[in-house]
C-alpha cells in the first residue's frame, strides 16, 4: 500500500508538479486547492503527510498546519512557500511542521525531503530492531517504538513524528553532547541543508513539552558552541 501524501497548493501547474513527480516515485496523492479543502479531506483521506502552501485563498496554511498537528499528531508536515525569510520559515516550524521548502525547488529535493518526513512518519520495523526494544525508557520517559507514543510520568505528551525521533536518539546518546548537524543528519537524513536553525526550534519545541520550566531546561541541556545533551 503506498503511502498517502496530501498537497495543498491554489496554483495548479505548482500542485501538478508535485503531483506528477511524487505519484512517479510511487506515492498516492491527494489534491486540495484550498484551506479549508484540504481539512476536509484530512478527515477523510487520512494522509501521512501533508504539503501546504503558506499562502491560501481563504485560511493560511499556518492555519492548517496548526488544525492537522492538533487532530493528527502523529502526521508529518511540509509548508511550502515562496519567501525565504528565516521569520517564515521559523513560523511555520513553531506552528507545528517537520520540515519546509522553498519554491522554487527541484523534484528531487522534494522527493527526498518527503521521504524522509515519510520514514520518520512511519518508523519501520527495521529501525526497531536496530534499538532492539519496542519501549525506551529512561526515568520518568517512555517512549513506545511500535505505538510511537511518548511518555512522561506515564502521561502522554503529542509530539510530532520529528520531535519523536530527536528524542528517541536523545534517549539512546544519554549524556552525549550532540551538534546540531548531527542531530539534523540523525534525524533529516544525509541530504538535509545546513540550515540547523530547523534544529532549534524543534528542541525549543520539545522543551515547552516536556519542562517544568523551559526557559532553564532540566532535561535538555544547551552544550554552548556545540549543540544539545539529554541529562
Amino acid at each position: 500500500m503506498s503511502d498517502k501524501i496530501l498537497i495543498c497548493d491554489d496554483e495548479d501547474h505548482i500542485r501538478q508538479f508535485m503531483k506528477i513527480n511524487l505519484e512517479y516515485s510511487g506515492f498516492d496523492i491527494v489534491e486540495a486547492r484550498s484551506g479549508e479543502e484540504a481539512l476536509k479531506l484530512a478527515d477523510i483521506e487520512k494522509p501521512q503527510v501533508y504539503i501546504l502552501d503558506i499562502m491560501l485563498p481563504g485560511i493560511s496554511g499556518y492555519e492548517v498546519c496548526e488544525s492537522i498537528r492538533k487532530n493528527y499528531p502523529k502526521a508529518g508536515i511540509i509548508m511550502v512557500s515562496a519567501k525565504s525569510q528565516d521569520i517564515d520559515k521559523i513560523l511555520g516550524l513553531e506552528r507545528g511542521c517537520d520540515d519546509y521548502i522553498i519554491k522554487p525547488f527541484n523534484p528531487q529535493e522534494l522527493i527526498l525531503r518527503v521521504r524522509s518526513l515519510v520514514r520518520r512518519v512511519n518508523y519501520t520495523n527495521d529501525e526497531k530492531e536496530k534499538v532492539n526494544e519496542d519501549i525506551l525508557v529512561d526515568g520518568i520517559f517512555k517512549l513506545d517504538l511500535y505505538s510511537r507514543n511518548f511518555y512522561k510520568n506515564n502521561k502522554e505528551i503529542d509530539v510530532t513524528p520529528t520531535e519523536f525521533v530527536i528524542i528517541k536518539n536523545f534517549i539512546l546518546n544519554k549524556g552525549k553532547a550532540m551538534s546540531r548537524m548531527e542531530i539534523m543528519k540523525d534525524t533529516w537524513g544525509d541530504n538535509y541543508s545546513t540550515d540547523t536553525k530547523i534544529v532549534d526550534v524543534n528542541i525549543r519545541r520539545i522543551r515547552a513539552k516536556i519542562e517544568e520550566n523551559p526557559a532553564k531546561p532540566e532535561y535538555i541541556e544547551t552544550v554552548w558552541g556545540t549543540g544539545y545533551r539529554w541529562s
